[in-house]
C-alpha cells in the first residue's frame, strides 16, 4: 500500500495545478470489461473535469479492442448529455485477451500517440488495470478507476456499480421472498460477484436472509454445506419459521441441484433463481452517480499533474490513488465481523437455545 505521504503529495500537486496548466493536451477515456452502473456517470464527470482544464477528449469504443481497430473520436460536449442517469457505458467495452502480448501494447500505445492522446483514463476491473499498467511501461500517462459491481478489487472499498447491483438484485429479492412466504417454500437466490460474496453478503443483510453462501468462507465441502442447510431449514421449520431465504454467491453456483437436494431430503418445495445480468444494468444509484464522478474528476486531475500508473481508490473516507502495481497486489477478503452479523441476524436468531 502507498505511503499515506505519498497520497498527499499527490494530492497536494493537484491542488496547486493552476486552472489551464497541464501535462496533458488530449485525454482518452475507455471502458472495459463487464459494464458497471455508474460508468456513463464517470465518462461524464471526466469529459467535463478535462475540458474546465482546457484539456481536449476523445473516446475509445470498445475498450482495448476498439483502441487496437482506432475507434476513436473527438468527444463533444453533447455526447455527455444526459448520460449521468443511464446504466451500462455509451463507450461499449468488449474483451481483449491479445492485450496481454507486448507487440499487441506497443501497438496501442503508437496508435494512442497517433491520434495526439497523452493521458488515458481506463473504467473497468483488475484485468483492465492491468492493461493500463502496461500502457503507462509503454509512456502513456494513464489512470484507471474501479468500475465492477463485484467489489473485488483490494485498493478500494468502493467499486463503480456495486451499489446499483446491490439495490437491483435486493429489490428482485424482497419480491421473490413475498411469494416464497405465501407458498412456505425455500427460496435459493443466486447473485453475480464472480469469485466474490459482497454482493451476496450485502443482499443477504438486507433482504433479511437465513443463509448466506459466499466463496470467501466456503471450503468447498458440498456435503458438509448441504447438510448444513438442511439442518438449519429443518430446525427453524420446527420452530414455527414457514419459508427460508438462502442467498447464494455466484462464486459458489449450484443453486439448481441445491433446490433440488433440500427438497427432497426436506420435504419443503424449494426454488431456485438466480438473478443474472439484471444485476449489471439499471439507473446508478445516488451513490454510484456521485462517487464515479468524483473518481473521475480526480483522475482526470492527475494526469493533469502529471501522474501515471494510478488507480483511484476510496479508502476510510477519502478519496485517494496508488501505484497499479501497489494496487493489483493487495489482497481483499470480507469483514469477519460483517460477517458474524449476516448470521447471527439470520438463522441463528431462530436456533439459539
Amino acid at each position: 500500500m502507498k505511503p499515506v505521504e505519498e497520497e498527499d503529495y499527490m494530492r497536494r500537486e493537484v491542488e496547486k495545478m493552476g486552472k489551464n496548466a497541464s501535462a496533458v493536451e488530449t485525454i482518452g477515456i475507455l471502458t472495459s470489461g463487464g459494464d458497471s452502473p455508474g460508468m456513463n456517470a464517470a465518462i461524464r464527470a471526466a469529459a467535463r473535469t478535462a475540458w474546465a482544464r482546457g484539456v481536449n477528449v476523445k473516446g475509445i469504443m470498445r475498450g482495448y479492442s476498439g483502441l487496437l481497430k482506432e475507434e476513436i473520436f473527438e468527444m463533444s460536449k453533447d455526447f455527455t448529455k444526459d448520460i449521468i442517469s443511464t446504466g451500462g457505458t455509451v463507450l461499449y467495452t468488449a474483451r481483449c485477451p491479445e492485450f496481454k502480448e507486448l507487440a499487441v501494447q506497443e501497438r496501442a500505445a503508437d496508435i494512442l500517440r497517433k491520434h495526439g492522446i497523452d493521458g488515458l483514463i481506463v473504467i473497468g476491473g483488475d484485468g483492465s488495470f492491468r492493461g493500463a499498467q502496461k500502457l503507462a511501461a509503454q509512456g502513456i500517462n494513464t489512470v484507471a478507476l474501479p468500475g465492477t459491481i463485484d467489489l473485488d478489487i483490494a485498493c478500494t472499498e468502493y467499486t463503480i456499480g456495486f451499489d446499483t447491483a446491490v439495490n437491483t438484485a435486493m429489490d428482485a429479492i424482497d419480491k421473490i421472498r413475498d411469494t416464497s412466504a405465501s407458498h412456505e417454500r425455500c427460496s435459493i437466490i443466486e447473485v453475480m460477484g464472480r469469485d466474490a460474496g459482497y454482493i451476496a453478503l450485502w443482499c443477504g443483510i438486507a433482504a433479511g436472509a437465513e443463509e448466506i453462501i459466499i466463496p470467501e468462507r466456503y471450503d468447498g465441502n458440498k456435503p458438509k454445506l448441504l447438510l448444513n442447510l438442511i439442518d438449519g431449514i429443518m430446525e427453524t421449520h420446527a420452530k414455527g419459521k414457514r419459508h427460508h431465504l438462502i442467498i447464494n454467491a455466484e462464486g459458489i453456483g449450484h443453486s439448481y441441484g441445491m433446490a433440488k437436494d433440500i427438497e427432497e431430503a426436506t420435504g419443503i418445495e424449494t426454488r431456485a433463481t438466480i438473478l443474472g445480468y439484471v444485476q449489471r444494468g439499471g439507473r446508478p444509484t445516488a451513490q454510484d452517480r456521485v462517487y464515479a464522478s468524483y473518481m473521475s474528476a480526480l483522475a482526470v486531475d492527475l494526469l493533469c499533474a502529471g501522474a501515471t500508473n494510478r488507480v483511484v481508490g476510496y479508502r476510510n473516507g477519502q478519496y485517494v490513488d496508488y501505484d497499479i502495481e501497489d494496487a493489483l497486489s493487495m489482497r481483499k477478503d470480507v469483514d469477519e465481523y460483517e460477517y458474524q452479523i449476516s448470521r447471527m441476524l439470520g438463522r441463528s436468531a431462530y436456533t439459539i437455545k
